[in-house]
Formats: C-alpha cells, structure tokens, sequence
C-alpha cells in the first residue's frame, strides 16, 4: 500500500473520521474548534473523532443538567470554569445509564475512563493556554480498572483451532458450504494472527504488495501511521503460499483490488467478518472461552514471551507504545510460571 496512495483503506478511513469529527464538532460550544485544530498535529484522525463524540455527550449532560440557561452551541469557554470537579464526579455517575439519540446507553469503567480523558485533555489545553485559571478535570480521579485475566488460547487449543479451520469439523452443514471456499483465506487469517500478533486493523488493511514472501516479511501500518515490517515463520509462509495460489485463480476478481484478503464478494475484507470467522472456529474448539481476533493476538504475545523471556521484544512485535500494557502478558504467564515451578520442588529425595 503506498503512502501517498489517496485512495488506499487507511486514508479513506482517515478521511472518514475527519469527516465525521467536523459534524460533531459544528455541534459543540465554538471554543472546541480551537481546541481541536491545536491538537492537529499530535493526534490521530480516530482520536480526534473520539473526542468529539465523547465531548458532545458531556456538554449535553452540562446543558441539562448543570447550565439548563443555554444551549450546547451557546455555552462560551468561561463556563468551563463553572464547572465544578463534583459536577465532572456527577457526569462519571451519569454514564452509568444515559439517553443519547434516543437510545439508552451505558459506560463500563474503561469507557468512562476515555471519556473523562476527553475532558481533561480539552480543559489541560485551555489552562496551557492560560484561557482558564484552573484544570478542574485533573482533580478527578479516574476510574479504576481492574485487571482481568487475559484469555487465550492454550497450545493444545491452538492445535485444534488450526485443525477446524482447516478441515472445518463441527460446522453446520450451511456453514460447510461456505467452508468450501474460504477455508484456505481463513487458514490463512487465523495463521497470521496466531503467528504474528498482527492487529485486525493492520490485517484488514494488507495490500498483496505489503507482503514480501522471499524474506518471510510482510508490512504493517500501525496506530498513528507508521509502518513497520514484520516477519513471519514457516507454517505462515506455507498458509500464506496456499492464499496467494488460490487468490490468483478467483473468478471475477478486479485487477485493481489490492487488497489481501477478499470476501466472497471479492472485496476486501471488512473487520467485522473477519471477528465472525474467527469467532465461529473459536466456538467449536473451546465453547467456554470467548475467543476474539484480539484474543488470537493475546495468544501470540504470551507465546512469544515464552519463548524469549523478553518482555521488550514482545512490546515492539505488538507494537506497543507503552511497556505497561505488555505486561498484561507478562501477568497472564505467572500462573504457568508458578505451576511448572512448583513441580521441581521436593520434599523427599527419590
């Protein structure tokens, strides 16, 4: 996929958010244009979208509940100073069930903590900006996130996984009649995932060109824009080998879609169908576990981290900007750490 290709998946995506992001930001109060053209050259298109949409439902809270004398597009950069960290505090518990278009909505812990990160950063602007005389949202405290144990896949599960898509055992019989013709794509799919700890962002968004089979390497546009290679093993080249030997034989197939990997109606691939494929091999190998594309990646990074005991290897394989988050896999390994270690203690000599 070339950089400046204009019509390449990631700058239509790109192009989508910004879009998007400018409706939401006619809506809000008009100090929030300033706001979001300064943060420009630090942010992605996706978090700035974020931000509108996440900003938009607080001034509403503000607006009904908080200032009722005026209306969203009314409300001046002044007001930000009438609004108290209690009355942020009362928005966090807001979230808890809200109505927004109609539709009743509700925050998890980890939503409320981004949405809270929405308004500290719009409010640490402005104080920088010496506009307000007081960051009131960094006196709220955010959310606490518990950590839950990360589900994955255990070696033998991944065995299996491999083996139902390949053969595709357990399916129901409509579902074998599709099989027929995408088995060799979704080999290919859950390899990669298993294999390489690819995002399926980054996977969706693979063109033919990004893959490099004489070094075993493919090309990847990670979060923020910045491509990286990556470089896989011997049973990815071979289910990869098998994809590209069935892609250049399908019928109808538009020379000028780049893409990898194809649905049947020989587009790319959404994220969407690629979360149901795997969801639906994931069902027949452990029916107990929910096993998602992100899953597969969580697989990857605590094999890899076995393998290598380097826990910065690991960080820059996901591509993880911040070392903290891969240490989840790290956490996730210490219960088979513990259990193999126990074994080698003795209490009597043989």
């Amino acid at each position: 996929m070339a950089s400046g290709d204009k019509n390449s998946y990631f700058e239509k995506r790109k192009i989508n958010c910004i879009e998007r992001a400018e409706g939401i930001i006619d809506e809000l109060p008009s100090f929030c244009r300033e706001f979001f053209i300064g943060i420009e050259n630090n942010t992605s298109a996706l978090t700035r979208l974020n931000y509108a949409v996440d900003l938009r439902i607080f001034f509403d809270f503000i607006t009904k509940v908080i200032i009722k004398d005026k209306l969203i597009s009314e409300l001046r950069l002044s007001d930000l100073e009438r609004i108290s960290a209690t009355d942020i505090e009362r928005y966090l518990s807001y979230l808890n069930s809200y109505t927004h278009n109609d539709k009743t909505l509700s925050c998890n812990d980890r939503a409320k903590q981004r949405k809270l990160a929405s308004i500290r950063a719009i409010y640490k602007y402005f104080f920088n900006k010496d506009k307000i005389v007081a960051n009131t949202a960094a006196k709220v405290q955010s959310p606490k996130i518990y950590d839950k144990e990360i589900i994955r896949l255990e070696v033998n599960e991944v065995v299996s996984m491999i083996n139902t898509v390949e053969n595709g055992n357990g399916l129901s019989e409509r579902q074998k009649a599709y099989h027929e013709n995408t088995k060799i794509r979704d080999v290919a799919i859950v390899t990669l995932f298993l294999g390489t700890g690819i995002r399926i962002s980054e996977l969706v968004g693979l063109n033919v060109e990004d893959v490099f089979m004489d070094s075993n390497s493919f090309v990847v546009t990670r979060k923020g824009g910045n491509r990286t290679i990556l470089y896989f093993n011997e049973e990815v080249e071979i289910a990869l080998n098998n994809w590209f030997e069935y892609r250049s034989k399908i019928k109808d197939l538009p020379k000028e879609e780049r893409a990898l990997f194809v649905s049947l109606r020989n587009r790319r691939i959404s994220v969407r169908n690629v979360q149901i494929l795997v969801e639906k091999y994931a069902k027949i190998v452990t029916p107990l576990k929910k096993i998602t594309p992100h899953k597969l990646r969580s697989t990857f990074g605590t094999n890899l981290y076995q393998e290598t005991n380097d826990i910065y290897v690991v960080a820059d394989f996901l591509g993880h900007s911040d070392i903290n988050t891969t240490k989840k896999h790290y956490a996730a390994m210490s219960d088979d750490i513990r259990r193999n270690a126990i074994k080698r203690v003795k209490l009597k000599e043989d």
